[in-house]
Parts: C-alpha cells; sequence; structure tokens
C-alpha cells in the first residue's frame, strides 16, 4: 500500500532500537527521510546502518539526552523543518509510591513527559509557519490502565494522553495533526526488565519472569511492528482526518475486568 510519504521527513526519538528503530524502518520503506534520536551514538550508528542497508533513503542521527534543554535546541536547529515528530524517547521505571523517589521520578519526567511536551512545543511552531505537519505520540497503555507498582509510568503517560488529546483537537487549525498510541506489552528489552521486577515482587525470582507473559493476550507481548505499521499508517495522509487520537495495541488489556 503506498502511504503517500515518499520524499518526507520524520525525527523519531528513541530511535535507536526497539519500538523507535521499527518506526524508523517503516517510514524508510515508505521512501520517508528519517532522523534518528538517541543517547547513545554507538547504537544510533548501527541503527541508521541497519536501515540505509535495506532502503534508499536519507538516514541522520544525532546522539543527544532530550531531557536537556540545549539537546532539544539543537536538534530542533538541525530538524525543525522535518514534516513529521515520532515522539518516542524515555523509559519511565516501575515501581510504588515508596520505590521511586524524587529524583528518579522527575529524571524520568524530564526525559519522557516534559521531554514530549518541550519538543512538540518546538517543531508545533515550525509546524504552523508550514501549516502542515504530524506529531505522534508513543505513550503507554499505563495510561488507562492505571497502576500503582507502576505509579510514575501510569501518571505520566495519563497526562501525555491528556496533552495528546488537548493539542489535537486545536491543531488542525493550524494544519497540524497530534496523535498518540499507547502500546500494551511489547516484545523489546524493556518489557523484560519490567517483567523481571514485576516477577522478583509476585513470585520471589526475576528469572521466572517469562511466567508472567502467559498471562498476556495471546500468551506474547505485541512485536515492533505491529506498533510501527500503526504509526506509519496515522502519520500519513491516508489518516489525514484523524486527530486528537490515541490508539491503544494492547490485545484489549485495557478492556479486560482482571489483569494479573
Amino acid at each position: 500500500m503506498d502511504l503517500k510519504l515518499q520524499g518526507r521527513s520524520a525525527v523519531i526519538t528513541g530511535g535507536s532500537k526497539g519500538i523507535g528503530f521499527a518506526i524508523g524502518r517503516w517510514f524508510a520503506s515508505e521512501g520517508c527521510g528519517v532522523s534518528l534520536v538517541a543517547r547513545s551514538a554507538e547504537e544510533l550508528q548501527r541503527a541508521a546502518a541497519a536501515i540505509a542497508g535495506e532502503h534508499k533513503v536519507e538516514v541522520q542521527t544525532f546522539a543527544l539526552d532530550l531531557s536537556q534543554p540545549e539537546a532539544r535546541e539543537q536538534l530542533v536547529a538541525a530538524r525543525g523543518d522535518a514534516d513529521i515528530l515520532v515522539n518516542n524517547a524515555g523509559a519511565i521505571p516501575g515501581g510504588s509510591l515508596e520505590e521511586i523517589d524524587d529524583a528518579t521520578w522527575r529524571a524520568a519526567w524530564d526525559l519522557k513527559v516534559f521531554g514530549y511536551v518541550n519538543l512538540s512545543r518546538a517543531f508545533y511552531a515550525r509546524m504552523k509557519a508550514k501549516q502542515r505537519g504530524v506529531i505522534l505520540n508513543i505513550i503507554g497503555a499505563a495510561g488507562e490502565r492505571l497502576d500503582a507498582a507502576y505509579i510514575a509510568g501510569s501518571t505520566g503517560n495519563a497526562a501525555l494522553m491528556a496533552f495528546t488529546r488537548a493539542l489535537g483537537a486545536a491543531s488542525v487549525k493550524d494544519g497540524i495533526r497530534v496523535l498518540g498510541i499507547n502500546p500494551g506489552p511489547v516484545e523489546t528489552e524493556r518489557l523484560e526488565r519490567l517483567t523481571r521486577k514485576r516477577a522478583a515482587d509476585t513470585l520471589g525470582d526475576p528469572d521466572r519472569w517469562r511466567e508472567l507473559l502467559s498471562k498476556f493476550p495471546f500468551a506474547r507481548g505485541a512485536n515492533v511492528d505491529e506498533i510501527a505499521a500503526t504509526a506509519v499508517f496515522l502519520a500519513s495522509d491516508l489518516s489525514a482526518y484523524t486527530s486528537g487520537t490515541i490508539v491503544t495495541i494492547d490485545g484489549g488489556i485495557a478492556n479486560r475486568a482482571a489483569f494479573g
């Protein structure tokens, strides 16, 4: 299917691995130039080489810590003309209110919550001047199925859901669409990390983390391509009348009466 993205440009934060890397590959497969942003220059180079080896598009990399204002300014100065911004950077740690101290909570929100908000603000101004653009926030299903054992993530994701819906309702007047995706469990390194902690807390052994996967829909997490395919479609002209919408990809977990 031609998503009519040929020749456009996308900036993807958290783009060196996992969901962000998959989104970069899918945009590239549609002929879209991609800029990958992450902290690790080495991981970015590997990701860029893999994408450039598969698709004949321009792939740029930016090794930046987007929790820092100067890093965001550097990215906007270099790639503020992009057609699409995918906010994906940030992994908020699991833990209860007693376990997540103030410094950990603030550091996690500086990258993900305030990182998304501030980068959206900067790119929005550039997109408004062109009267065209898409901002896509990769958030997380914990924002709608709230979990006290993941309290910093649940409340942060809920805030980003509200941000996405509020901005996406108003942005259409400026020719901009703002959307979100709420992935549930996705088979990445982060899922293993979070599930190991939960296995330690509930089973007394972090190495038993795979046992918890049997409770997921289809007895697995989503794969990254299932998230990336939706991301690329939402950013395309085939979804041109969609804004302020959040798509949940969690196998139905958010609508289950109980989920262990």
